[in-house]
């Protein structure tokens, strides 16, 4: 039996699954939906949600992680009653896995075809015109697109082939230091562009006219759909994380660290975003494109733009390849531990695999654009499929496996969450409550919210 690889250290943990947290979910679609949902009152939304929703699940993925030393591909059969049949929800997670990279992949090689063009100085004295039909340009073009998505994959599948200590933890670590860096020093310059203060009015100040124009349905959904998307929670890929550290420390206080990195990149990115929006009379609610769109304009405007913009881009490189390297992780763990591949063989067949099942997405946005399900393309259905069904279904049924006797059971769970020293899991009896009953319930009615509000 090969013996378990491990993190080098507690800051190689938080980041990594920090990492895998953060990602396009707090760049590219925190901004855009909190534009188009009203800014300040969304933001209050999705910060109740996440630490209502978010916090327990992620602690209950860390907890089986760490309980079964496995990923999601082996840790129910570990973990469950004998005759039981939670294990049939691994299927499930490593289907979302695969479903979350195959449109992920293509959207962090926008970024990447970004950071290329910035260097290479295309967007110096371009106007607000040109600049989007860059954008339309690249996701019009499909083999410019494959490039670029292929690109990606074989750098994270590069990075996973060195194993965890050696390529991920290694590469990840340095990665999300220097994500962290240049977001600060971006954020102190959009506030200080003319006009930044409306932005910051519009994102920060909560304005309840906005809930009652798109519907409180709909932004409530939105923002637990942005909860569990920014958190990949429900599909497995923390609790594979949660498989490599040690007992010294209990889960609650290591969840909530990852949970404020993540959450701070998202908020900060609002803080680029809406004051440089309203700087440059740029629609906030603009959709997906806000950030290829919108913030080239800003980079024009500053001294050393292309220092400034490549950067930019360079580290949302980063926070999509954290995701990208994350989850490839994940996959190819499942498929070692449930096939007893070696490494290699795991990297290339699923490395190939991933890249194939990623050109419907790209597809979908050329030679495919017609094809639609409810006003819904390619990848959208993806997304939906995703953020809207894998992530929350499957973290109820992670909430029921820990917290029922049909499961792992309530004791065992909080006897793993709160061993070593830290924060300590809540153990008051109307909390189980609410995790079993209340969370579980509110899930499956939001889940099934989203398709009456799709059809």
């Amino acid at each position: 039996m090969e013996k378990r690889e491990k993190f080098s250290s507690r800051l190689g943990f938080i980041l990594i699954s920090a990492g895998c947290a953060i990602g396009l979910g707090n760049v590219w679609r925190f901004p855009y939906i909190t534009g188009q949902y009203g800014g300040g009152i969304f933001v209050l939304i999705y910060l109740f949600f996440l630490i209502a929703m978010g916090l327990p699940v992620v602690v209950m993925e860390f907890a089986m992680g760490r309980a079964s030393q496995k990923s999601v591909g082996k840790s129910y059969e570990t973990l469950e009653p004998k005759g039981s049949k939670w294990h049939w929800h691994k299927y499930f997670a490593i289907a979302g896995n695969y479903l979350l990279m195959m449109f992920y992949t293509t959207v962090a090689g926008w970024m990447l075809a970004y950071f290329y063009k910035m260097v290479k100085g295309d967007f110096v004295g371009a106007n607000a015109t040109k600049i989007k039909e860059t954008f339309d340009g690249l996701t019009a073009n499909r083999n410019e697109m494959i490039i670029w998505m292929m690109l990606v994959s074989v750098i994270g599948l590069i990075i996973c082939s060195f194993g965890l200590e050696k390529g991920v933890e290694k590469i990840t670590k340095p990665m999300m230091l220097c994500l962290f860096g240049i977001m600060l020093v971006l954020v102190v310059r959009a506030l200080t562009l003319d006009n930044a203060m409306e932005g910051l009015r519009f994102y920060l100040k909560p304005d309840v006219s906005k809930i009652k124009e798109a519907g409180i349905g709909e932004v409530i959904f939105a923002a637990m759909g942005q909860a569990f998307f920014t958190l990949s929670i429900g599909i497995g890929s923390l609790s594979i994380f949660g498989s490599y550290i040690g007992k010294e420390r209990s889960l609650t206080g290591e969840a909530i660290s990852v949970m404020a990195l993540d959450t701070s990149v998202a908020i900060m990115s609002g803080l680029i975003i809406f004051p440089a929006c309203f700087a440059f009379g740029i629609n906030p609610g603009e959709g997906p494109g806000l950030v290829f769109v919108t913030l080239p304009n800003v980079f024009n405007e500053m001294a050393g733009s292309r220092l400034w913009g490549s950067l930019f881009f360079l580290f949302m490189t980063f926070a999509a390849l954290s995701t990208v390297i994350a989850v490839f992780q994940n996959i190819i763990a499942c498929t070692r531990e449930i096939l007893g591949w070696s490494q290699k063989k795991a990297t290339v067949i699923n490395g190939i695999l991933l890249i194939a099942l990623a050109f419907p997405c790209i597809l979908g946005k050329t030679d495919w654009s017609n094809f639609q399900i409810a006003g819904k393309g390619i990848m959208d259905l993806e997304d939906f499929a995703v953020s809207n069904n894998l992530l929350p279904l499957g973290s109820v049924v992670y909430l029921l496996f820990c917290t029922t006797r049909y499961g792992w059971g309530w004791d065992k769970f909080i006897k793993e969450a709160n061993t070593g020293t830290g924060m300590k899991f809540p153990t008051a009896k109307g909390y189980r409550f609410y995790l079993t009953f209340v969370l579980p319930l509110v899930i499956l009615y939001i889940t099934i919210q989203a398709y009456v509000t799709m059809f």
